[in-house]
C-alpha cells in the first residue's frame, strides 16, 4: 500500500499491517523531497520496536506521547508504554526513551489523563484500569515530527506541541460530562520511590516530582538489579483557566479539596505494586467553555529549573499551532542532513522515519541554564563551550550504527555527548558505564561500548571534547582492576563490573564462563576485544605509548582464544571455555551459553575489526563465504530476514548486523549488495511493524539509514565505510561542519542492485570502501549498478578492505 506524504492519514490506512519494501509500487523521484512530511512516527510501534509516536524535537528532553494499557496499571503494553494494537490509554506521560527493549522499559514519568467522569475513588485503586483510562482510535490520531493528536472515545481530545523542554496542550472536553485531567505522578513505568503532587489554585498550576528510575530492574541476578532510583524528574503544569474543583489520591484513598499528596509505587509488579501510589487531578468547567490549555516544563534538576525551562521555551501566547510550526522547522533542519531523490514513496518514509528515529536521542538533561543531575546524584553545570548535556546511551547497540551517524551527521551533538559521558565516568569514580539512562548508570549488557564510541567520534573528525583524557580514563578502565569487576552483582544481564574480573582476563587472555563475572565469557572476549582495538587505534592517532597501543592492539586479537576451531566435526566457532582452559560442554552451533542475546552461530562473525584473520580461522575466504551463505538463507534457498532460529542471521538484535557487509572483504561484494538489500527490503518497510525489532536508541532505524545510502562502517573504531549499492538515485550527506559527501547511482531500483563500477571524484575507484578522507573532507562517489552481478569489481587483493590489527 502506497504510503501517504501526509503521515498521520496513513496510518488509519494502514490498520498495523507492515508493507515491506520489496512490495513497494515504484514512484518517480519528487525534484524536492519535504523529510517532514515523509516521516511516519508509528513506524516500529508495534511487532517489539518500541517505539513512541509522541511529540518530541531532536535530541528533545520532554517527549509527550501516551501510555496503553492492556488491563495492568503496574505494567504495560511495550516496553516503551505505547503499542499500536492496543487501543486503551491510561495517560500521556513527559519522557520516553526510544525503543529500549526491557519490559516495562523506561521513564514514562507523570502520565496525565483527561477523565470525562466523576471522581468516584482513588485511581490508583484501579488497578485494571477499568475507569480511569479510555479506548481510543487510530482514525483520531495524528502523529507527526514534534506534534501529536488523539480523540479518546470518552470524548475528549488532547493536541500537543513540543519544545526541547516544555510543551503546550490544547485539552477538549464534551460539554455534557465532567472535565477531570489526572496527574499519576508516581505511575512512570518501572515504578517509583516516591512522588510529590501539589496543586496551586491561585496560581492555576499543578506542579510535583517523582524520584524513579529502575531500567531493566526485573532482570535483576546474581543477587542483585537495578530496583533503584537515580533521578528525580520535576514538573509544572500552568493552564489558562482557573480549576472548578481539585484533589488528590494516595494509595486507595481518595482526597476531594485536597491540595497535596506524596507517595511511591515501589518497582515491582502485580500484586505485589498495586493500589500503592499518589496523584492528584483537577476539574474544570467545560458548560461554558470545552478547551482548556495547558503549558508544561520539566527538569531533572529542581522545580525552579522546570518554570525557568518552560518560561524560556514557550511564551504565554504560544500556541499549538505555533509551537508545531516551529517544532517542524526544526526537524526540517535536522532532516535535511541527508537529502535524497529516487526510490519510492515507501523507502523514503522508512529512510526519514529511520533517520527521524536516530536523532531521538541521545537526549538533552540539561536546563536552559546548563545545570544537569549527574551520576553522582548531584548538581552539576555543563563546561565552557558546551553547548548541552546528554543522556541516555545504550552502548552495546548503539556502537555498532548509530554513533558512527550522530558523529557524521551531528558532530557537535556527538563532541557534547562524548563530554557528558566522560563528566559521568568522573562523578561515578572513573567508571564507565555501558548502558547509562539519563545520567544513572545500570550495568545492562556487556562489554566497554565507550571505547569504540568514542574512538569511532575522533576518527570521524570529532573534536570537541577532551580526547586525550577520556582515552586515558578508558584505558585505566581497561588495564587497571576495579573492586566492582570481583562481583557477580547483577549478572548476568546487568553485571555490576565494566571489565568483569580483569585480572582473569588479562592473565588467561580471554574471560572464563566459570570466574568471569559476567554474562557470558566468550561473548565479553568479543566486546572486549573490539573495545581494546579501538583504544589502540585511537591511541595510534593521539601519538599515545606506542608500548601502551601494541598492547591493546595485541588484545584486539585475543577473540581467537574463545574461537575453537573442532567446535564441530566440519567447522570452528565461538565457544566459551573455562578457567582451567577446557571448553565448556555440550556445545552446539545454536548454544546461547558463553553468549548475550545471541548464538554462537551469531557471534563467531562478531569480529568487524579483523576479518581478514577470521577468515582464516573459519578455513579461508571461500569457506566463509559458504558458511555466510548458509548463514543468510534457509534450507530451502530463501532469506532468512526475522529473527527465531538461531543457526541463521538474526535482523532484530545487535551482534550480527554488520554481517550482511562482511563480504565485502571475502572478495565477494556482489553478495554483500544483494544481502543488504534483500535485509533492507524483507525486514524494513512502511507501517507500525516497519522495523523488525527493538530500534534500541536509534540502531536498527540507523542501519536502515545507512543500507539505504549504500554504505556502512567498515569497522566501530574507524571512519572507512564499505561500499554497496544505494537505494536512491542520489543522496548527498550534509555534515554539519561544512563537509558534503555526494553519493550519485543513477538507475538505482529494485531491480538494479549490483555494483558494475565507482569513480570517486571522477577517477575509477575499484576499492569496495570509501577511505577515511572522503568521509572527513567531503566528495561524490558514483555507483553504477546493474542487474547482474559484476564479479571483478572490488574482487582483487588490492581492492579489499584493510583492516588496522597489527
Amino acid at each position: 500500500m502506497r504510503v501517504l506524504a501526509a503521515c498521520a492519514l496513513s496510518l488509519a490506512l494502514l490498520g498495523g499491517a507492515f508493507t515491506p519494501l520489496s512490495a513497494a509500487r515504484a514512484a518517480a523521484p519528487p525534484p524536492t523531497v519535504d523529510p517532514v512530511a515523509l516521516v511516519d512516527p508509528l513506524i516500529g510501534s508495534a511487532n517489539g520496536g518500541n517505539t513512541y509516536p509522541g511529540a518530541v524535537r531532536p535530541f528533545g528532553m520532554l517527549s509527550f506521547s501516551p501510555t496503553s494499557t492492556a488491563g495492568d496499571q503496574t505494567n504495560t503494553a511495550a516496553s516503551n508504554g505505547y503499542s499500536y494494537d492496543t487501543t486503551r490509554l491510561r495517560g500521556f506521560s513527559l519522557t520516553h526513551v526510544n525503543g529500549a527493549g526491557c519490559h516495562p522499559g523506561a521513564a514514562g514519568d507523570v502520565p496525565i489523563f483527561p477523565h470525562t467522569g466523576e471522581m468516584t475513588g482513588s485511581p490508583t485503586a484501579d488497578v485494571t484500569d477499568a475507569t480511569y483510562a479510555s479506548d481510543f482510535s487510530h482514525a483520531d490520531e495524528l502523529a507527526e515530527p514534534g506534534r501529536y493528536r488523539l480523540g479518546l472515545a470518552n470524548g475528549a481530545e488532547v493536541d500537543t506541541a513540543v519544545t526541547t523542554r516544555a510543551s503546550v496542550s490544547d485539552l477538549t472536553f464534551p460539554a455534557d460530562k465532567p472535565a477531570n485531567l489526572l496527574f499519576r505522578t508516581s505511575n512512570s513505568l518501572n515504578g517509583s520511590e516516591t512522588a510529590v503532587t501539589r496543586i496551586d489554585e491561585a496560581k492555576r498550576t499543578v506542579s510535583g516530582s517523582v524520584l524513579t528510575g529502575a531500567f531493566c530492574g526485573r532482570r535483576g541476578n546474581g543477587g542483585g538489579s537495578n530496583k533503584r532510583s537515580y533521578y528525580r524528574l520535576y514538573f509544572t503544569a500552568q493552564f489558562d483557566r482557573g480549576f472548578s474543583g481539585h484533589g488528590t489520591w494516595v494509595n486507595g484513598e481518595l482526597q476531594p479539596g485536597s491540595t497535596q499528596a506524596r507517595g511511591g509505587e515501589g518497582y515491582e509488579t502485580g500484586a505485589a505494586r498495586q493500589g500503592q501510589g499518589s496523584g492528584g487531578y483537577v476539574s474544570f468547567d467545560p458548560s461554558r467553555d470545552q478547551s482548556v490549555r495547558m503549558r508544561i516544563g520539566i527538569s531533572y534538576t529542581s522545580l525552579d529549573a522546570a518554570e525557568e525551562n518552560l518560561a524560556a521555551e514557550i511564551g504565554r501566547r504560544d500556541t499549538v499551532g505555533s509551537v508545531a510550526a516551529d517544532a517542524k522547522r526544526d526537524w526540517r533542519d535536522a532532516l535535511s542532513s541527508i537529502e535524497v531523490a529516487g526510490g519510492t514513496d515507501e523507502e523514503q518514509t522508512a529512510f526519514y522515519t529511520g533517520l527521524y528515529h536516530s536523532y531521538l536521542q541521545p537526549n538533552v538533561i540539561s536546563d536552559v541554564a546548563g545545570t544537569y543531575w549527574g551520576s553522582d546524584q548531584e548538581v552539576h553545570r555543563i563546561e565552557r563551550g558546551q553547548r548541552a548535556q546528554y543522556g541516555n546511551f545504550s552502548g552495546w547497540d548503539q556502537y555498532r550504527a548509530h554513533t558512527q551517524l550522530l558523529a557524521l551527521l551531528e558532530p557537535r551533538v556527538a563532541g557534547d555527548f562524548a563530554r557528558s559521558l566522560h563528566a559521568y565516568s568522573r562523578q561515578h569514580g572513573g567508571v564507565w558505564d555501558r548502558w547509562v539512562h539519563l545520567s544513572g548508570w545500570t550495568h545492562v549488557m556487556t562489554g566497554d561500548p565507550s571505547a569504540p564510541t568514542l574512538a569511532g567520534f575522533y576518527s570521524l573528525g570529532v573534536r570537541n571534547f577532551d580526547a586525550q583524557g577520556a582515552y586515558d580514563s578508558l584505558v585505566r578502565q581497561a588495564t587497571v582492576p576495579h573492586p566492582d569487576g570481583l562481583s557477580s552483582y547483577g549478572c548476568p544481564g546487568q553485571c555490576i563490573g565494566q571489565r568483569p574480573n580483569l585480572p582473569d582476563y588479562l592473565s588467561k587472555g580471554y574471560a572464563p564462563q566459570d570466574t568471569c563475572r559476567c554474562w557470558g565469557g566468550a561473548a565479553e572476549t568479543l566486546e572486549d576485544a573490539v573495545a581494546d582495538y579501538s583504544l589502540a587505534d585511537w591511541g595510534r592517532r593521539l601519538e599515545a605509548d606506542r608500548a601502551e597501543t601494541d598492547s591493546l592492539m595485541e588484545r584486539a586479537g585475543w577473540w581467537q582464544h574463545t574461537f575453537n576451531p573442532a567446535a564441530t566435526a566440519t567447522d570452528g566457532y565461538q565457544q566459551a571455555r573455562n578457567g582451567d582452559g577446557s571448553w565448556v560442554s555440550g556445545f552446539t552451533p545454536s548454544t546461547q551459553t558463553g553468549f548475550a542475546q545471541g548464538s554462537s552461530a551469531t557471534y563467531t562473525w562478531m569480529v568487524p575489526h579483523d576479518v581478514a584473520r577470521l577468515a582464516e580461522a573459519v578455513g579461508g575466504r571461500e569457506r566463509a563465504i559458504q558458511r555466510l551463505d548458509a548463514f543468510f538463507h534457509k534450507a530451502d534457498g530463501s532469506w532468512q530476514y526475522h529473527g527465531g532460529d538461531p543457526l541463521r542471521y538474526d535482523p532484530t538484535n545487535e551482534p550480527g548486523i554488520h554481517v550482511p557487509w562482511m563480504y565485502n572483504a571475502l572478495g565477494a561484494p556482489w553478495k554483500t549488495q544483494e544481502t543488504v538489500r534483500a535485509m533492507a527490503s524483507l525486514a524494513y518497510g512502511t507501517g507500525p511493524r516497519g522495523l523488525p525489532g527493538n530500534d534500541d536508541l536509534g540502531t536498527m532505524s540507523a542501519w536502515y539509514v545507512f543500507s539505504a545510502m549504500g554504505i556502512y562502517p567498515q569497522d566501530p573504531a574507524r571512519a572507512e565505510m564499505l561500499l554497496s549499492s544505494p537505494v536512491f538515485e542520489r543522496v548527498v550527506i550534509h555534515r554539519g561542519n561544512g563537509v558534503d559527501i555526494t553519493i550519485e547511482s543513477p538507475g538505482a531500483g529494485a531491480e538494479n542492485i549490483y555494483v558494475q563500477s565507482v569513480t570517486l571524484d571522477g577517477a575509477p575507484h575499484t576499492r569496495s570502501w570509501l577511505p577515511e578522507p572522503v568521509m572527513n573532507r567531503g566528495g561524490t562517489v558514483r555507483i553504477d549498478v546493474g542487474t547482474e552481478p559484476n564479479r571483478e569489481w572490488g574482487t582483487a587483493e588490492a581492492d579489499l578492505p584493510i583492516y588496522h590489527t597489527d
